[in-house]
């Protein structure tokens, strides 16, 4: 079990200076725990966060007492990604615990591999039971079973540590294999060669016709007289 060590936090110290001295400010409680303001090694916190996440318990150590506990929320800057803030949930000892843990599926699929087909995860997250000490960290999904279209891996097909049971329905999908789809050929229209060289005639007998029409004004009584273009000696 992994640990942490905590410090007790002083309410009246900013947050924005803790974290610039690498602490997380952090609270820890639970059924028969107060809620306790403390802070961890930034650092520390990070390696832990990566190997149990949410569903595994890990042992907090504040001075002399140590308490089993979950990672129950973590507030991490959007921007940044940077942890903020964490919450620990402790457990009591003996006690059964509903949580989701992390699904990892692995082998190969005959119906992906060899017929084109698209793996269809249903399901990324398990809810599960168990007491503390048997909560696992992840849950195996082997897809190797899916040899067909119509395959499908269902939540009572899951081999699940001794001591844990389901919260979800049994028959709940977690995978399964969709057919490819079927891409349409467009269709390509030949370019008819006559009528591009019919349209280049056109315009330049256009702009012939142009620059022969002569320039007309209106004339007294409204009729238009044509303009005599010739100078005049």
């Amino acid at each position: 079990m992994l640990t942490l060590h905590l410090e007790k936090r002083d309410g009246k110290i900013k947050l924005a200076k803790l974290r610039k001295g690498g602490k997380l400010p952090a609270v820890y409680y639970g059924p028969k725990e107060k809620s306790t303001s403390v802070s961890v090694s930034a650092t520390e916190f990070k390696k832990v966060w990566k190997q149990v996440g949410e569903s595994s318990i890990i042992s907090l150590k504040d001075g002399k007492d140590e308490h089993d506990a979950l990672i129950k929320d973590v507030d991490v800057d959007p921007v940044s990604g940077v942890f903020r803030h964490a919450d620990f949930y402790v457990v009591e000892k003996g006690k059964k615990l509903q949580v989701s843990v992390p699904l990892v599926f692995e082998g190969v699929s005959p119906a992906v591999k060899d017929l084109g087909g698209i793996l269809v995860k249903v399901i990324h997250e398990l809810k599960i039971e168990a007491i503390p000490k048997d909560l696992p960290h992840t849950i195996l999904v082997n897809i190797s079973s899916l040899s067909a279209f119509d395959s499908r891996i269902q939540a009572k097909d899951l081999q699940l540590p001794t001591g844990v049971s389901l919260v979800i329905n049994p028959d709940d999908v977690i995978a399964s294999v969709a057919q490819p789809r079927e891409e349409k050929e467009e269709e390509v229209v030949p370019v008819d060669l006559s009528q591009i060289e019919i349209s280049e005639k056109k315009g330049k007998e256009e702009k012939e016709g142009e620059e022969g029409e002569v320039a007309t004004a209106p004339n007294e009584g409204g009729k238009e007289a044509k303009k005599d273009t010739k100078d005049t000696k």
